[in-house]
């Protein structure tokens, strides 16, 4: 397999557990055909192509030439300057790394990460949300979280990777869609009337169980076990976390569980305030299920996967 085929790969499997509508997918990516083409020729120069095909920012081929043939991937949650280094050292060992993939983004993916929040706004219609109100909400976050990583040294992992010529490349969207298809059909297939319940059923999964063992398992951190669930919903992608002001909106539109991967405590304190039960499943847990089930598919074309910084490599 090329690294081209590792990426189209990864795509290709975020399109197709998209919570979107595939024809607003397709709708998204024919937008970006349509601004490029209508684009001054110096202006073109500093489009990135990958928009024309990919609907998801925070995924891109981050270094390394497309047509080499990848037979064994270093795979992580974070890779940084150390982990390339674990790289060169395995191959300067004698186990060869021909590709190294990271969870978050790096680079140009994480420059380009607050572009991929706008599917949330598509995620709150789906729930019940008037779009109008949707995109009113979220237009206030992700410039916030734009302006926040402006000032990161993005390339640092990057620039590491070039000097040791090793290829690295990042999935983020794609392995969140995943984890969210994942477990909201295992939520829905089940009879679940508590919130304890939901604990319970996340807790069957290898992940989280190993996860509970490290003291970073899951856990209600709004309401309590013995409260009614609700509607549960699963809210792990598109991006990071959305606007603060859409408890209510949730609330209004019946739901009441959330399980999330993380959460800050202003929104922790909107969710409480609208009464919506909060379980934090695990942030690195529910990365490792996403990254997993890709992992999967890349074992499925012949490629070796070797876990490192974070990821929980569980085989289904």
């Amino acid at each position: 397999m090329k690294l081209e085929g590792v990426y189209q790969l990864a795509v290709e499997a975020g399109i197709s557990v998209d919570p979107r509508a595939k024809e607003e997918v397709e709708k998204m990516l024919k937008k970006s055909k349509k601004k490029y083409e209508d684009m001054a020729n110096n202006e073109k120069k500093y489009f990135d192509l990958a928009e024309l095909k990919n609907p998801y920012s925070d995924t891109r081929i981050l270094y390394g030439n497309e047509k080499k043939e990848i037979k064994r991937v270093l795979m992580g949650i974070d890779i940084d300057t150390s982990e390339v280094l674990v790289a060169d050292r395995l191959i300067e060992k004698g186990t060869q790394i021909d590709a190294i993939i990271a969870h978050h983004p790096e680079g140009k993916a994480l420059a380009a990460l607050h572009e991929v929040m706008h599917m949330q706004e598509d995620i709150l219609h789906s729930l019940g949300v008037p779009i109008n109100v949707a995109e009113g909400i979220l237009s206030k976050r992700i410039s916030e979280v734009e302006r926040g990583i402006m000032p990161i040294n993005h390339n640092k992992a990057c620039d590491t990777a070039r000097i040791f010529d090793i290829p690295l490349m990042c999935v983020h969207t794609p392995a969140d869609n995943l984890v969210v298809d994942f477990l909201q059909k295992k939520i829905n297939k089940a009879d679940i009337d508590t919130v304890g319940e939901v604990i319970e059923l996340l807790k069957e999964i290898p992940e989280y169980q190993e996860a509970s063992k490290l003291k970073a398992g899951p856990n209600i951190v709004v309401g309590s076990k013995d409260r009614r669930a609700g509607k549960v919903v699963v809210d792990m992608t598109g991006g990071t976390g959305g606007s603060k002001e859409a408890f209510s909106k949730l609330a209004q539109s019946g739901v009441g569980t959330l399980v999330c991967m993380h959460i800050g405590e202003e929104h922790r304190k909107k969710a409480e305030k609208n009464h919506i039960n909060v379980i934090i499943a695990g942030h690195i847990a529910s990365d490792s299920i996403g990254m997993n089930l890709f992992a999967d598919k890349l074992v499925e074309n012949g490629v070796e996967v070797i876990p490192c910084s974070g990821l929980i490599r569980v085989k289904r």
